[in-house]
């Protein structure tokens, strides 16, 4: 019997994996492949600004461009920013171009690779505060840059890459994302577009506002009746969400529900959208008319429905003209005490902003997983203490802030991949997602015109001057503190917030902090309400009774006792309470 040499068999080990590491992971420097991505001048015949994307996948289960996200199946992604290029001229990928997850086309190992190329196609806007920026304006998608009408796209195609390799991979563009088609109305839900004159006039051209408007049962039939009106903030809806007259379709094939586990959850969404147009039309339920507002711009899918330095004046403008012309049109009552609102996740966050800036304007706001409130918890960030977002400090190790957890804890994403990503998608906080609308909303302007970083978007090195902006503009709990004095009488009784206490994003750090402060409020106490779901996840509402799966999907029916009974408390002498409460 031979004795095992373990030392001989570490270096062995070592320099067997050495040199297969040599073999499929060339450094930067050793890299000579390159791709070129260009389109014609049939497809497109000017010249063209955007970021450039180069994807590329291990498999054919969906279009390259589809397979990007924060989750362990990401394929890979590398973008460069182009101006004017032109039909004919090649966008060229060479290692030196950053990349996510793998930081260079060196570290990706020989093989056979579905590629695919794609531009989203940027816009020339000359603002009124003296800048001009290049963005991706919103074409009806919600801000979507893999179907963004008019985006330019290639066939995905089947490849041999060897990093090592000294030749230009080819991609020619010869696809275009065709336009969306407008939704239609319906006898439930009419649709609101109006121009916006505050946001014309800091975008420098025509800038739209809309809603999607759930009128009431019985809306024809009792011209008589004024309506109090319920703002549902959220993501960019193409209509009216979650809201069926006809019962779910029997031939609907099953899709499974990755997230909660479940098969056949697409029925499950129909049957619950069904059951809240049985309850709209029922003798009992309240009149009132809901609107879902559609404020997509060039940096998201929503303008988190406040004034901001890099967005314009979207809170003005959603207040004093979108929700007055609402108002008009669909016969709502258009005072304070008749106004509510609510929202998950960046909903919940709008939520509670509005009643915070505007604490008149509205009589109740619902806030479900609202993001950070508090920027002591900017999701596991202190950005006033720590010096970088992606690690604590530490004499011998990085250990990695976490991004992304399911109910177990378990992580599938830290904050470094998922800026990473966006970076990636995007420079000057343009990925369309979500750390950078959160720079766009927040940050001053910096001196090109672009929202000044948080932090280094590449090491998380935090800019603190950047942060103490934040603080007293955004930070909601800060501001309430601040201002109590003079808020405190005009938010009694209106703030609810709602979170899981295991929300996928940590946004139950900041829920923590902020019920702190609320629930030790004097002169006056706060009288509101603060809820946590055990072990619920992210869109957690206030449910108690139905699982996360469900509750989600029953925002518009969940507060409307808790409406009803404000009203009723609150309401002035005088104030309508019965021409609304018509049985049909």
């Amino acid at each position: 019997m031979k004795t095992f040499n373990y030392r001989a068999a570490v270096i062995a080990a070592a320099i067997i994996f050495m040199s297969i590491s040599c073999q499929t992971m060339s450094s930067v420097d050793d890299c000579k492949l390159q791709f070129g991505i260009v389109f014609n001048e049939g497809l497109h015949s000017e010249a063209l600004d955007g970021r450039m994307l180069l994807l590329i996948s291990n498999n054919d289960k969906a279009e390259p461009r589809f397979q990007i996200s924060d989750g362990a199946g990401t394929q890979l992604v590398f973008g460069i920013d182009v101006d004017n290029l032109d039909p004919g001229e090649n966008a060229v990928f060479d290692a030196s171009v950053f990349g996510y997850p793998l930081e260079s086309i060196s570290k990706i190992p020989p093989g056979e690779y579905w590629v695919q190329g794609l531009i989203h196609i940027y816009e020339t806007f000359n603002r009124s505060d003296g800048h001009t920026v290049k963005l991706p304006m919103d074409r009806g998608e919600g801000q979507h840059w893999n179907r963004a009408p008019g985006n330019l796209y290639s066939t995905p195609q089947k490849v041999h890459i060897n990093p090592g390799s000294d030749n230009m991979i080819v991609i020619e563009l010869d696809r275009k994302i065709p336009s969306i088609e407008p939704p239609q109305d319906t006898k439930y839900i009419k649709h609101v577009k109006i121009q916006s004159e505050m946001l014309t006039e800091f975008w420098g051209r025509p800038m739209h506002l809309g809603a999607c408007v759930l009128v009431p049962e019985g809306f024809d039939d009792h011209p008589e009746a004024r309506y109090p009106l319920i703002v549902n903030h959220g993501h960019f809806p193409h209509t009216f969400g979650g809201f069926r007259t006809e019962p779910p379709d029997e031939d609907l094939e099953p899709v499974f529900s990755s997230r909660f586990g479940i098969d056949g959850y697409n029925k499950i969404q129909q049957q619950l959208a069904y059951d809240l147009y049985k309850d709209w039309i029922s003798p009992d339920f309240p009149r009132f008319v809901i609107i879902e507002v559609q404020h997509a711009n060039p940096y998201y899918d929503d303008s988190y429905a406040v004034n901001s330095e890099n967005l314009g004046p979207y809170g003005d403008a959603i207040n004093y003209e979108l929700i007055p012309y609402i108002e008009e049109q669909f016969r709502c009552i258009g005072e304070g005490w008749a106004r509510f609102t609510y929202g998950g996740s960046t909903g919940g966050w709008e939520a509670l902003a509005v009643q915070v800036k505007y604490p008149d304007f509205f009589n109740g706001c619902f806030a479900a997983c609202p993001d950070p409130i508090d920027f002591r918890a900017y999701t596991v960030v202190n950005i006033y203490e720590d010096k970088n977002a992606y690690y604590p400090e530490e004499d011998w190790k990085k250990t990695l802030r976490p991004g992304r957890r399911n109910y177990l804890g378990h992580i599938s994403a830290t904050l470094e991949q998922s800026n990473h990503r966006e970076l990636v998608l995007g420079t000057k906080s343009r990925s369309g997602d979500q750390y950078d609308i959160w720079e766009a909303v927040y940050s001053p302007v910096g001196s090109d015109g672009y929202p000044k970083r948080i932090w280094n978007k590449k090491t998380g090195e935090i800019d603190h001057s950047v942060a103490e902006y934040w603080k007293e503009n955004y930070d909601l709990r800060y501001i309430m503190e601040r201002d109590w004095n003079t808020l405190g009488p005009k938010l009694r009784g209106k703030i609810h917030i709602y979170c899981g206490d295991m929300d996928n994003y940590y946004l139950n750090n900041a829920v923590y902090l902020t019920e702190e402060f609320l629930e030790n409020t004097k002169y006056p106490y706060y009288d509101g309400e603060i809820g946590y779901g055990d072990r619920a996840e992210h869109c957690w509402n206030g449910d108690q009774e139905r699982p996360n799966y469900l509750s989600r999907l029953r925002y518009h029916q969940m507060y409307v006792d808790k409406i009803l009974k404000r009203i009723h408390d609150s309401a002035p002498p005088g104030a309508d309470l019965t021409s609304w409460r018509y049985k049909r």
